[in-house]
């Protein structure tokens, strides 16, 4: 089969109601198509299910996807049985006569797309029914649990590097949504990928704001948060399950409805709970950190920590599922210095050694990033090996209103001077507690012990409470002062900046405490509607939903609504249009709809808003520093005159995979001459077609201009003339 010569976009169109792909997918697929191994980073909400989800639907056969998540496996399977597709899950979820019924279907060809827990897939038995059943594709999702380095390894996806040798010829796709470079490598060689291709999106989710607030009766300001976001969802994570209980309870008892989610509760009790968060019957869900709840809801519009999180990585993914929908949404951390030392305490009860480690350096990077005074999304993407391109993101507390500062030399000086006398008295390091222990004077055992009383450092520090000086300490180890060791007892040591500024007496400016911030103005992926006729379709979806046993965003999501409350169509060529309007969602609920903006119309004016256009930012649209270094040769050897089929020849890649690459450069900003792909009549034609049809339905001007234009000139194209739209195309 060659993929490159599929049309995937009419397939996404139909069963997705989507008229384009997101970065990277459309590759990814193609990829997996033509039978090579992919590695795929895309962030939660950058759409990694699609990517797995289409192949079945192109060709025969079965696709397997490995998943830890129980229960994301039934909500995954709902969203595709609704749009027609053929899908099943196995896992410990099942009654045994359930079992025998999907296996019965396995065996007979009913199903295209598998969803499966590793532990059950490696059994013998089942490998030898799963050699029978035609798989042309194995997805591995979540793979950083493969890596010791990743936030949430499982043991037993070791054992899926069995299934190169047992289906050498099937591709494999490991797909991930949170992996620093040392992870993504071992994934690559634990999994035993072959030359595999590889795709990194951009971490940025511009429509999350992030703020960090000094915890400070943590119940009353989760309480004051939630009840500022009236009907939103949100999730609110907890560190251990005696306080999701808690929370969950008291939370009702102040009228918000809210359960628990955690692994102590039984599998019918966690279940339930899913089902009516899913179902907009319950507000808010309170769950463990360290539990992976795998819910695929688009509409969470705020998470809140109520304990820190242990890593980066874990905390990333758990923000990341707000706003999947593209909508803007809410991510709260509360922060205490006490939440460390529990943290540390955890690390501490860990038997090996690698382990504690791992786990200390991950500790610490997450205290960092709460702490830091820093654009957040900027250290978020720095972290996984990103950088955001504006120093101001105007969407996290320390962007929209900048702590205060202050001049801290005096006191870096007093910090540094007395990490450097302990070490030069006693030739050995020690911790950040040690040190603010000698500057307050206390008088402990150890001081006495090592005779640190007789420091000239000693008690200099008295001016600060100890907490202030924990604060100075880790704000030397951020701005590279200071250097912090993982080890058991991690102690401080100068950097070659630190003895420089110590040796200089260089200013050295130093950052408040947090405050709450205001919220911003402006919030990426906001989209203006008529709020009331969006209420009106949200009830309407709650009750399709509600009588088909399904969670509401299956019916439609927030973003179809709003869409529709903003453009109210009023037959179904216009319906079609709205994002998410696939064929069977057109046929099944759209007469349903039109009816109700029809009737709404009757009683209520159309509102008209200041931008026309309907556009929801792309969560993982990658920026322009990060185009692949394929990406990038394209581009150069198109900009030098070559044609799209010239460098197809000259590079050994079809010409859709050339146009895909052009088409990725266009859409993060690159330009190009348009006259090099069409005629200046082509392209007034072309142009033309978006104006009349919609810039966001490629289908639709493709069959506008009657299948004259290849689909990868119109993705090239679009941008191109969006921009230059204002100019005569003569």
């Amino acid at each position: 089969m060659n993929s490159e010569r599929i049309a995937l976009e009419p397939i996404l169109k139909q069963y997705f109601g989507f008229t384009s792909f997101r970065p990277y997918q459309e590759e990814i697929i193609r990829d997996a198509l033509a039978g090579r191994d992919v590695f795929a980073l895309l962030p939660t909400g950058g759409g990694k299910s699609l990517c797995f989800q289409v192949p079945p639907l192109v060709r025969p056969g079965l696709t397997v996807v490995v998943s830890p998540l129980i229960a994301l496996m039934k909500d995954q399977v709902d969203a595709m049985q609704a749009i027609g597709v053929a899908a099943t899950f196995l896992n410990s979820s099942l009654e045994p006569h359930e079992s025998r019924s999907r296996l019965r279907g396995l065996h007979t060809d009913q199903f295209r797309l598998l969803y499966v827990a590793p532990e059950r897939l490696m059994l013998s038995g089942f490998l030898s029914d799963l050699q029978r059943w035609n798989v042309r594709l194995i997805a591995i999702d979540e793979a950083h649990c493969i890596s010791e380095w990743g936030h949430d390894f499982r043991p037993e996806y070791r054992q899926l590097a069995g299934l190169r040798e047992l289906f050498p010829n099937v591709p494999v796709m490991a797909l991930t949504a949170t992996a620093t470079e040392r992870v993504r490598e071992d994934i690559l060689k634990l999994l035993r990928l072959r030359d595999p291709s590889r795709y990194v999106a951009s971490f940025n989710r511009p429509n999350l704001s992030y703020r960090v607030l000094a915890k400070n009766k943590p119940y009353e300001q989760t309480l004051a948060f939630i009840r500022e976001r009236l009907k939103e969802s949100g999730i609110v994570y907890c560190q251990s399950r005696k306080t999701v209980e808690k929370v969950a309870e008291r939370l009702n008892a102040d009228g918000i409805k809210a359960k628990p989610y955690h692994a102590g509760l039984e599998i019918k009790d966690r279940t339930k709970h899913q089902e009516l968060f899913l179902r907009d019957e319950v507000r808010v869900i309170c769950a463990t950190i360290a539990f992976g709840m795998g819910i695929n809801k688009p509409n969470v519009r705020f998470v809140l920590h109520y304990d820190l999180p242990k890593n980066i990585e874990g905390y990333y993914q758990e923000t990341g599922r707000a706003g999947r929908d593209g909508l803007p949404s809410e991510c709260l951390l509360l922060f205490s210095s006490g939440d460390v030392v529990k943290q540390t305490q955890f690390i501490e009860e860990k038997s090996n050694p690698q382990e504690q480690q791992i786990a200390r350096a991950q500790l610490q990077q997450m205290v960092h990033y709460a702490e830091c005074a820093a654009c957040r999304r900027s250290e978020l993407l720095r972290y996984f090996g990103e950088n955001l391109e504006s120093e101001n993101c105007g969407a996290c507390d320390n962007c929209v209103s900048p702590r205060s500062t202050f001049d801290g030399t005096i006191a870096a000086q007093k910090f540094l001077s007395c990490v450097y006398r302990i070490r030069e008295k006693s030739s050995f390091g020690v911790g950040l507690n040690h040190v603010i222990e000698v500057l307050t004077g206390a008088e402990t055992e150890k001081i006495r012990r090592w005779r640190h009383e007789e420091l000239s450092t000693y008690g200099i520090g008295k001016e600060h409470s100890r907490s202030e000086w924990a604060a100075i300490g880790r704000e030397l180890i951020r701005l590279g002062h200071l250097r912090q060791s993982a080890e058991k007892f991690s102690v401080l040591e100068l950097t070659d900046d630190g003895r420089a500024m110590l040796k200089q007496r260089k200013l050295i400016t130093l950052t408040k405490p947090m405050t709450i911030p205001e919220p911003s103005s402006h919030r990426a992926g906001e989209i203006s509607c008529d709020e009331g006729l969006f209420d009106r379709l949200r009830q309407l979806r709650k009750k399709l939903a509600d009588d088909q046993d399904v969670p509401a965003y299956i019916v439609f999501s927030d973003v179809a609504l709003r869409q529709m409350a903003r453009e109210y169509p009023t037959n179904e060529a216009s319906f079609a249009r709205i994002s998410g309007v696939g064929q069977k969602k057109l046929q099944q609920f759209g007469g349903t709809f039109l009816l109700a903006i029809e009737e709404y119309l009757q009683t209520n004016s159309r509102q008209i808003f200041a931008d026309n256009s309907f556009a929801v930012s792309p969560p993982t649209a990658p920026p322009k520093p990060h185009l692949n270094d394929s990406t990038r040769e394209t581009l150069q050897r198109f900009r030098a005159g070559q044609s799209v089929e010239q460098i197809a020849r000259d590079r050994g890649l079809a010409t859709g995979t050339i146009y895909s690459h052009l088409a990725e450069a266009t859409q993060n900003g690159e330009q190009i001459a348009v006259e090099q792909l069409v005629t200046a009549t082509q392209a007034k034609e072309i142009l033309a077609a978006f104006e009349q049809v919609g810039f966001a339905n490629l289908t639709g001007v493709w069959e506008f201009l009657g299948g004259r234009f290849d689909y990868g000139v119109l993705r090239v194209c679009r941008p191109l003339l969006q921009a230059k739209r204002h100019l005569k195309v003569s």
